[in-house]
């Protein structure tokens, strides 16, 4: 599958702008995150799978048109790509995708997604950045970015800054996240990325900071 992937995107890779986004500050958090943000943390799924069947019918519908069906088309190969090992290939269909999305909070959705697939293939950084920019600087705070960022800060081990942002959880929901059931909270997470957010929680309770 992932010859195929290649072989049949290699020509059309040639003609995308390669994707860079200049890596910025992560800014300090705010005092509370409530909004509810499921627009923004979905995964894009055309078609379910990602055998050599399904990634010939997404090349078709990404040929066919590079907007709607087209731009979720790009984005589940993006992910096909990124599990392959092919990141710049991923980085690429993902620009696409966004090229094509339909609203703003579709390219958020986007930027979310591929900080995942970043941080699946050991890049923290990268997905640090396309999580700041698919919720940092939001006007309401999207209650999936203090954990998130959390985790992804912790992993770059700029730990008072994980703190920090997790505390901003804390603060928004006390009960939820205090004496946290992780499993609970974060269903979609792995066992390990629920093991090392349970890091950042012992050293938020350990010595939780001050606000502000």
């Amino acid at each position: 599958m992932k010859r195929h992937l290649a072989r049949r995107l290699g020509a059309a890779l040639l003609v995308l702008l390669p994707f860079a986004v200049c890596a910025q500050e992560i800014p300090r958090p705010k005092e509370f995150y409530f909004e509810v943000d499921s627009a923004v943390t979905r995964s894009f799924e055309l078609f379910p799978g990602s055998d050599d069947a399904t990634v010939e019918r997404l090349l078709r519908a990404r040929d066919r048109d590079r907007r709607g069906e087209g731009a979720l088309a790009s984005a589940q190969l993006a992910r096909i790509a990124y599990a392959s090992g092919r990141a710049e290939t991923g980085a690429a269909l993902y620009s696409e995708a966004r090229s094509g999305a339909e609203s703003a909070r579709m390219r958020d959705g986007l930027h979310w997604n591929q900080g995942w697939d970043l941080y699946r293939s050991g890049d923290f950084a990268g997905a640090l950045e396309q999580w700041r920019i698919a919720g940092a600087e939001r006007l309401k705070g999207p209650s999936w970015l203090p954990p998130t960022l959390a985790l992804g800060l912790w992993q770059l081990d700029r730990k008072d800054e994980a703190v920090r942002w997790y505390a901003a959880a804390v603060r928004t929901e006390p009960r939820q996240w205090q004496a946290p059931d992780l499993a609970q909270l974060l269903p979609d997470w792995t066992a390990a990325d629920r093991a090392v957010l349970a890091e950042v929680v012992a050293a938020w309770q350990a010595d939780p900071p001050a606000w502000p």
